[in-house]
């Protein structure tokens, strides 16, 4: 590929996970995929030294050129490496979450967030991280959402999306307990959630995106009988969603709306809390799951899985989430890029 032709590829800021757990490793064999290599330019974030632990547990190399933080950065057809040398391997514990581990997590995460915030990146992707370990290194820690908004200092709408090929799980709650879950359900949340999924999903080229939303209470609320929120809350929500020009449909009792999502009925389902839509999803397609957090200025996509503590260090990880969850990043990325060019 010549210099003109590797210019043109989107970029994208890759965030070393936990090290404790899987992420060394799928980020060797990630970085040394020749499809996914020639598809975009590629800004890695994290140790140097546990990459080479990467490099020993998965047999591949995925040749990258190490830059210390602060030099130039040479961006081509090999990855760049920026090692921030933020984690001693004499101290790493696998299989275990630890403060160190969150730190240089968290660090990696920032950096790439940051890169992209800047205008160096059009897309970021992250191996798993452990929400105890982010937790040690960033009290208060809830989840990604939270973590993007305080790096890169964006206060809009955001949320989760759970991705299975071309079926989608949009949420209108996500990390609060179940018994808070009702009283967040309302008419605006709905409508809200309606309207960030429709935007990604466009953004990643359903034209017009068909959204099936769930119900809360068992079979849909039964005409009310088990419940009355399907009738007074979400299917106003409904109504008013397809009076904005929405294609929406609901609300379906939850136990099978993802049936006919899965049958290609719908390309996404919005459900009204997290598990409800992550239990269906997992079932379907653990090992292939991504996870969007959309709504943000840039794509920022990662395995749904976690870092497999259990068998770190053991070279078997499976790839298949962190290649989709990479090529759904560079795919977002590469139609950014050609928006931005046809608006210019």
């Amino acid at each position: 590929m010549d210099e003109r032709m590797t210019a043109e590829l989107p970029v994208i800021a890759v965030a070393m996970g936990d090290p404790s757990g899987i992420s060394p490793e799928l980020t060797a064999r990630i970085l040394a995929e020749p499809d996914l290599r020639g598809a975009a330019r590629y800004v890695v974030f994290g140790d140097a030294r546990l990459l080479a632990l990467g490099i020993a547990d998965s047999g591949v190399d995925p040749q990258v050129r190490v830059v210390r933080d602060g030099e130039p950065l040479p961006l081509g057809e090999r990855p760049v490496f920026i090692d921030l040398g933020n984690h001693d391997p004499a101290a790493l514990q696998r299989g275990k979450a630890t403060l160190a581990g969150g730190k240089a997590a968290t660090e990696n995460f920032r950096r790439a967030l940051q890169f992209a915030a800047a205008g160096e990146a059009d897309a970021v992707f992250f191996t798993p991280f452990n929400k105890a370990a982010m937790r040690f290194a960033y009290p208060g820690y809830d989840d990604e959402i939270r973590f993007v908004r305080d790096a890169i200092g964006f206060d809009g709408p955001a949320s989760e999306f759970n991705i299975l090929g071309k079926l989608w799980n949009a949420r209108v709650t996500s990390h609060i307990p179940l018994s808070e879950v009702a009283a967040n359900i309302t008419q605006e949340r709905i409508l809200r959630a309606l309207s960030l999924a429709d935007a990604n999903l466009r953004a990643a080229g359903f034209e017009p995106p068909r959204i099936a939303v769930a119900g809360i209470n068992p079979h849909a609320g039964d005409g009310g009988n088990f419940g009355r929120d399907e009738i007074d809350t979400i299917e106003p929500a409904v109504q008013a969603a397809k009076a904005k020009g929405f294609t929406v449909e609901g609300p379906f009792p939850s136990d099978t709306v993802f049936l006919r999502a899965r049958n290609g009925d719908f390309d996404a389902v919005l459900t009204m809390y997290h598990d409800q839509g992550q239990i269906a999803m997992k079932l379907i397609g653990f090992d292939s799951g991504v996870t969007l957090i959309g709504g943000f200025p840039f794509p920022i996509c990662t395995p749904a899985h976690g870092t497999a503590y259990e068998i770190a260090g053991k070279g078997i990880a499976n790839l298949g989430a962190t290649r989709a969850a990479l090529g759904l990043a560079i795919k977002m990325a590469q139609d950014g890029k050609a928006r931005a060019k046809a608006a210019a």
